[in-house]
């Protein structure tokens, strides 16, 4: 049974608990025989034995017993085909074996009447019993990173590169369908090697001998797999990028049209395989639509170099604690060893409380806030709990205000912010001095020296106070200019890209900021005629 693509969400949850009752037989009662029958299903299929009935059952089950009892086993309880029957009938329920009817075993025309069944795996059956059988297969043990796969996979991209030049769809799905295999099996690899390598470096039982007997391996089978990854990792990415300049819609459409899952359309087919072409393009080829976004096989080698140094930091542990002989396995046969030598057994107790912190109870005696409920002459057995600070209870002191909360500063905010500024400085700066460049009043100008321009106005103001008469002139500086307002006969104009500003009997002069001209604008040099 296959789930389909459109189908509506509403009907999403029945098909996970169809599936998920696939798994009944490993947490039934029954799950030994259920395994055991299951086993033998499974070994008839590798004998290309399909259909079987409970005697076949049977007998395949007595043929398993007999090899695993030459070979030392514990012999198990023998399953009789009456036993059997119950345990596929119930299979069949949950979904993991198909039955049909074979009357051909019938001997009498009450037996066929009987119906007697043959039972075969279901599609989804066998699935639930393979994931079951290779988690109690796994060998935790086992890991490995596939350092010789790179070259295979390099030479299967040439070689799916030519095949799609030459159109040949049948290589193309050989070969992608390889690509795809070998590429998952890597990942999943990898992935296994990291978690076992990261469960022996947090874990507190190392045996120094154990360890010491397979770094120089561990270490030097890390390292060469960083090499070659960084190595044929370009290599990758330019045979892949080779494949693609062939015509990655039609080597889809030719990996579809080879696939043999008849129950799949078209179209969905595509889709597969082309949701399998960018999961390999994006081992080796960042996306183009991120700048600086990292590739599945940088990221692997960074986790390679993580797990060198994790490595390392575990050996030079390891060192030092044989060079101290300090352990938790020698702490504690020391310890033993004390124990041991105690000389009578109150003296053992007073061991174990001075090592574990262990002691009398205290007892604290305080008032309860409203004495009417509670008095204190009640006694301790009668009077209810009362809630203590944590403090008063560890310590015996009454618990005090605590140290002020840390001040948590947010450097990245203040980076971020004091960048912006020195940006918005350095765009002012050049518009000033494309400001001082030229006349103001010959030419238009544009957003940014606008800005500049009214700024200066704003400082040549404060000094612009006409206190008798008319004042002449006044000036004022920012961001590497002086602007020099002074009397002019008539009205003169300045055009900006906001509009034109119109000044009375005032002219405007811009020029680039020396030592001398700071000094007289700091001095607010103005003039004016009493």
């Amino acid at each position: 049974m296959t789930a389909s693509a459109d189908s509506s969400p509403s009907t999403e949850p029945a098909f996970r608990d169809e599936r998920l009752r696939l798994f009944s037989f490993a947490t039934a009662e029954k799950r030994a025989d259920y395994l055991r029958v299951l086993d033998a299903f499974d070994r008839a299929r590798a004998g290309y034995v399909v259909l079987l009935h409970a005697d076949d059952v049977a007998a395949w089950i007595d043929t398993a017993d007999n090899t695993a009892t030459d070979t030392g086993t514990a012999a198990l309880a023998r399953l009789t085909a009456a036993e059997i029957g119950p345990l596929l009938d119930q299979l069949h329920r949950w979904g993991v074996l198909e039955r049909s009817y074979d009357g051909s075993r019938a001997a009498t025309l009450a037996e066929y009447r009987n119906r007697h069944f043959v039972y075969q795996f279901a599609q989804a059956g066998f699935q639930a019993y393979r994931a079951v059988a290779g988690v109690l297969e796994a060998r935790l043990d086992d890991v490995s990173l596939p350092r010789l796969v790179l070259p295979e996979l390099l030479a299967d991209l040439h070689t799916l590169a030519e095949a799609n030049r030459g159109a040949d769809a049948e290589r193309v799905y050989r070969t992608l369908r390889r690509l795809d295999i070998a590429l998952t099996d890597m990942a999943g690899h990898a992935a296994q090697f990291y978690l076992s390598l990261g469960d022996l470096v947090r874990t507190t039982e190392i045996t120094p001998e154990a360890f010491l007997a397979h770094k120089d391996a561990l270490l030097a089978h890390m390292r060469e797999f960083g090499l070659d990854l960084a190595r044929f990792a370009p290599r990758l990415a330019a045979a892949i990028t080779a494949v693609e300049d062939t015509g990655i819609d039609e080597l889809i459409e030719r990996a579809a049209g080879c696939d043999e899952r008849v129950l799949l359309s078209p179209a969905r087919r595509q889709a597969d395989w082309r949701a399998r072409w960018d999961g390999l393009r994006t081992w080796f080829v960042p996306p183009e639509d991120t700048a600086g976004a990292s590739t599945e096989a940088e990221r692997l080698r960074e986790a390679t170099m993580s797990a060198i140094a994790a490595v390392l930091s575990l050996l030079r542990r390891v060192t030092e604690t044989r060079k101290g002989g300090v352990s938790r396995e020698s702490a504690l046969r020391h310890l033993a060893a004390w124990f041991t030598a105690a000389p009578t057994a109150d003296s053992a107790h007073a061991l174990f409380d001075a090592v574990f912190g262990l002691g009398r109870p205290r007892h604290l005696a305080t008032e309860h806030p409203d004495a009417d409920i509670v008095p204190a002459i009640r006694t301790w057995w009668e009077a209810p709990p009362l809630e203590i600070s944590r403090t008063l209870a560890e310590t015996g002191r009454p618990p005090s205000a605590g140290a002020p909360a840390r001040i948590h500063r947010n450097d990245a905010g203040i980076r971020r912010l004091r960048e912006t500024q020195l940006a918005a400085q350095r765009e002012r700066a050049a518009a000033a001095r494309s400001l001082a460049g030229s006349d103001v009043h010959e030419r238009v100008l544009d957003v940014r020296e606008t800005e500049v321009l009214l700024r200066l106005l704003d400082a040549a103001s404060t000094a612009w106070v006409p206190v008798s008469g008319r004042v002449g002139g006044t000036s004022g500086s920012d961001s590497g200019v002086t602007l020099t307002v002074s009397a002019h006969t008539g009205s003169t104009e300045v055009r900006t890209a906001a509009g034109v500003l119109h000044l009375n009997n005032r002219k405007l002069e811009v020029r680039q900021t020396t030592r001398a001209s700071t000094r007289t604008a700091a001095t607010g040099g103005t003039g004016g005629t009493p």
